[in-house]
């Protein structure tokens, strides 16, 4: 019997080792077909909650916030870029200029949940940041996303207009940092067992095995008790 497995994936849509983090883990899970039976939720994060309207230039955001050189830079995105090529991600850093603000697109992952197509819009929004080099935090980009993955463009719209589910992320958010997150991507395994950072799929593959193992070797331990 496969084992059900709560996956609360904690996460930023401007976080390139997220994407690498999510399709490797995505592949390993699809190795494991036969033995889980997983449910991915995408929780909120920001990297950058301060981020003004219109973005900053990546190059100067990284400097100042990291203390990367140009050099350094380049190098990372050199490594991004064979990563993602690696797992069938296409990373174009070329296009991706600047660093924007990503609230807005947290809140509507949280209705897309909601209405079932939460999987669908976060990999939408992956592509079109680091693929398309589109700006997850202009509305009309949004509403195109949303529409694209099957989702009521006109209510994305409203949504975007009001503060629907502000609550609810700021919530998630402090949620997670109260948890000591404060790097992404933070994989969280049935509420108990923590899997961070861009692993290779071979890394998050052993360790779903040993989650599944324990698993049923405590489901074993409560079984006689159950019976009683």
């Amino acid at each position: 019997m496969a084992t059900p497995m709560k996956i609360d994936f904690v996460s930023d849509v401007s976080c390139p080792w997220c994407v690498i983090g999510l399709t490797a883990l995505e592949q390993a899970l699809a190795r494991l077909a036969d033995q889980v039976t997983p449910k991915i939720h995408f929780q909120p994060f920001e990297l950058n909650p301060d981020m003004a309207p219109g973005g900053q230039d990546i190059g100067e955001h990284l400097a100042e916030k990291y203390g990367a050189t140009a050099q350094q830079s380049a190098a990372n995105r050199e490594a991004i870029r064979a990563r993602g090529a690696a797992l069938g991600f296409t990373f174009n850093m070329e296009q991706r200029g600047r660093i924007y603000n990503t609230f807005d697109a947290h809140r509507l992952l949280h209705w897309a949940e909601l209405e079932g197509r939460q999987a669908a819009l976060k990999h939408a929004l992956f592509k079109a940041y680091f693929t398309d080099g589109k700006d997850p935090s202009a509305h009309e980009v949004l509403i195109g996303l949303a529409d694209e993955v099957g989702l009521d463009a006109k209510r994305a719209a409203e949504i975007l207009a009001s503060d629907a589910y502000t609550a609810n992320v700021r919530a998630g958010e402090r949620q997670y940092l109260n948890l000591g997150i404060n790097s992404v991507p933070a994989i969280i395994i049935n509420e108990r067992f923590l899997l961070q950072g861009g692993q290779p799929v071979e890394a998050f593959e052993q360790a779903l095995r040993q989650i599944v193992a324990q698993s049923t070797v405590d489901d074993a331990a409560v079984e006689p008790a159950s019976r009683a």
